[in-house]
């Protein structure tokens, strides 16, 4: 049916009214962000309007690069499928405490205080999500969680979809996530939120002149446990009272490993006809290197080498190292265990344990971005030893101010510190009693989130 002259005079006359309308409210919008707002709610527009489209073009990022990269394509399609996962597996009659790690080491921050939550609280709920594939690809089967997932990337669309779905009971995150468009959604809808193991420093955007918006989200934590007293006197300083010191709950997780560590009957055997013994973890090839030159100067000493990949390259890189002249962990039995001098350990899941066996411990990563853990060696008074590059590691700078800790940056360090800490082990006692007198954290935080006394209401 044709079309009458009324109905599109009036369409017309409609769409100048909207065109009308549209521009009156752009042209009031732009004549208060120049004439009634101040500069300082200016800055904040301008920082959200930046965050939030530097967030849709990291998204746009991810898509192109998950077709020529496979983390990038995990990355991608977990975070495109969390929805979907979350309405398959969350019970939506319970209310969970949502925990939130960006990757595998925020994860060991956290699981301190998950495990006691469950611990004391057998019926709570936990969702623990992730935004690495780092770390969701390697814990997506741990039991203290009752769902995990990915989390959808911080859209103000998807953090409102995520939190109405979950409506959470609590929301944890862990050290450096500070998500706005999660944070800000969770505010109004009246969740707790708390930041864990957090540190701070002042080259952070929450305290330069421009970052007021990102000063403000942390005004919506119901409380922030820092690690150290600078993060504290730094927030002090900025006006916050929603802070204390808790410290590291990593400390409280390798204290808990130590007790549960595994007996290695082999390795037992290993230790037992040694004169010493270094144990290397989470090592790298430049780290191997120098390792295995000593070894080759110093054949009395035994070590047990663990090296961060365990993929047939690496081990094969070490083997040529080393001239064939060790036994892969796998191989190892009763025979050619009393007859070799070093155990390449090819699987996962041990090394925590296999620290106690070592007179030093040695630190991989100090020659690439960063070490690792040196707390599960220091647990077990060794001291340990590791590569130049530390300095952003808090235990580590105070693992060394106290002695119980030692940085190389070539071999004829390495080879000096090792003959010094073969000889004298009271380096080993000061790693150790730092470890012990840091703990405690987990219980103060789990206080806070959880009273044992809950006021009355």
């Amino acid at each position: 049916m044709p079309l009458s002259k009324n109905w599109v005079s009036e369409s017309n006359s409609g769409f100048q009214n909207f065109k009308k309308g549209v521009s009156k409210a752009i042209l009031k919008c732009l004549f208060s962000f120049f004439f009634i707002i101040t500069i300082e709610e200016k800055t904040e527009l301008i920082m959200r309007l930046i965050y939030n489209f530097s967030i849709y073009i990291y998204k746009l990022a991810v898509y192109i690069a998950s077709f020529f990269n496979q983390k990038a394509q995990k990355l991608w399609t977990g975070q495109a499928g969390a929805l979907s996962l979350l309405k398959r597996t969350l019970d939506l009659n319970a209310r969970y405490i949502w925990f939130h790690a960006a990757s595998l080491g925020e994860f060991e921050q956290g699981r301190p205080v998950m495990e006691q939550l469950k611990n004391d609280n057998p019926e709570t709920k936990i969702l623990l999500t992730f935004f690495s594939p780092s770390g969701y690809e390697i814990r997506k089967n741990y039991t203290g969680a009752d769902v995990i997932s990915y989390l959808p990337l911080d859209t103000k669309a998807a953090a409102r979809r995520f939190v109405k779905l979950v409506n959470p009971s609590k929301a944890v995150f862990i050290k450096y996530e500070f998500w706005p468009n999660y944070i800000l959604e969770l505010q109004k809808a009246n969740v707790p939120v708390y930041s864990i193991s957090a540190i701070f420093r002042p080259s952070q955007v929450f305290f330069k002149v421009y970052g007021g918006w990102y000063r403000n989200l942390l005004k919506s934590f119901a409380h922030i446990f820092v690690q150290d007293k600078n993060s504290l006197k730094l927030l002090a300083d900025n006006g916050f009272t929603n802070v204390s010191v808790a410290g590291d709950t990593r400390f409280d997780r390798v204290a808990d490993l130590a007790q549960q560590a595994k007996v290695i009957p082999l390795i037992e055997t290993f230790v037992k006809a040694a004169k010493k013994v270094i144990v290397a973890g989470s090592t790298w090839p430049k780290d191997e290197e120098l390792l295995v030159r000593y070894l080759k100067l110093h054949p009395d000493i035994k070590l047990i080498l663990v090296p961060h990949e365990i993929h047939q390259a690496h081990i094969l890189g070490i083997s040529k190292l080393l001239d064939g002249n060790f036994v892969r962990y796998t191989d190892l039995n009763e025979q050619n265990v009393l007859t070799t001098n070093c155990i390449v350990v090819d699987t996962i899941g041990l090394l925590s344990s296999i620290y106690r066996y070592a007179n030093v411990a040695y630190i991989g990563g100090g020659f690439g971005v960063g070490i690792h853990n040196t707390l599960e060696a220091a647990v077990w008074n060794v001291p340990v030893v590791f590569g130049p590059n530390y300095k952003k590691f808090r235990e580590a700078r105070d693992l060394i101010a106290i002695g119980g800790a030692f940085s190389i940056g070539h071999y004829e360090l390495l080879e000096a510190q090792f003959d010094l800490l073969l000889k004298d082990n009271k380096s080993g006692k000061i790693a150790g009693d730092y470890v012990k007198n840091n703990t405690g954290a987990t219980d103060l935080i789990i206080q806070e989130i959880i009273p044992l006394n809950p006021p009355k209401g």
